[in-house]
């Protein structure tokens, strides 16, 4: 495994180069920037993007939330490498939002770095990838409704950016940690939202 594939910093500059040197930036373009890499960054990466100031385009969240649906449903099934339909792979955004948000994130991605590490590693082999996948799932799920309400989609995006990244430095604790932290935060705000009505 190459640093590339840990590396979150090398990540967010790679997509800051590309939002620079671009107009517009589809999801095709994204996906080349980051290559056949490992699935992790297939999660990572579009799930922090979400949760930058671009997560505010209205509708963005649930394609994103899309995307990273189909993602976890081929890792969910062993796939070696991913594949997007064409509409998808279609969608594009302003060069400069992405370079914007990737300004936002290279100082949290220099803090990540260097927190993780290896630890339960058992929760990043092939029983634990399934459980990530569809844990995923569930919370890709929950991303359309919550546009409604301000921020929300953040909860469960920040939880599989986390574990997105845990797969990358095979972080269990942290993949540990990120789903138990989404079903908490997901059912405090249910109830809040229920106790509200």
């Amino acid at each position: 495994m190459s640093s590339k594939d840990t590396n979150l910093s090398d990540l967010v500059g790679d997509l800051r180069e590309l939002g620079e040197q671009q107009d517009q930036v589809s999801v095709h373009d994204i996906h080349e920037a980051l290559g056949e890499r490992s699935f992790g960054p297939f999660l990572a990466i579009p799930a922090l993007i979400e949760i930058t100031p671009i997560g505010g385009i209205p509708g963005l969240p649930t394609v994103i939330a899309l995307v990273i649906a189909l993602v976890s449903a081929q890792l969910l099934f062993g796939r070696d490498h991913l594949w997007l339909p064409g509409f998808l792979e279609r969608q594009t955004l302003k060069g400069d939002r992405i370079k914007k948000g990737m300004d936002w994130l290279e100082r949290l991605a220099g803090w990540i770095d260097r927190v993780l590490r290896p630890r339960l590693s058992w929760l990043s082999g092939k029983a634990g990838l399934r459980v990530v996948a569809l844990l995923c799932i569930f919370l890709c799920m929950t991303v359309p409704p919550l546009e409604l309400l301000p921020f929300a989609s953040s909860i469960p995006m920040g939880a599989i950016a986390l574990m997105g990244l845990g797969l990358m430095a095979r972080d269990g604790l942290v993949i540990l940690l990120a789903g138990l932290g989404a079903l908490v935060g997901l059912g405090a705000l249910l109830l809040t939202t229920l106790g509200g009505g």
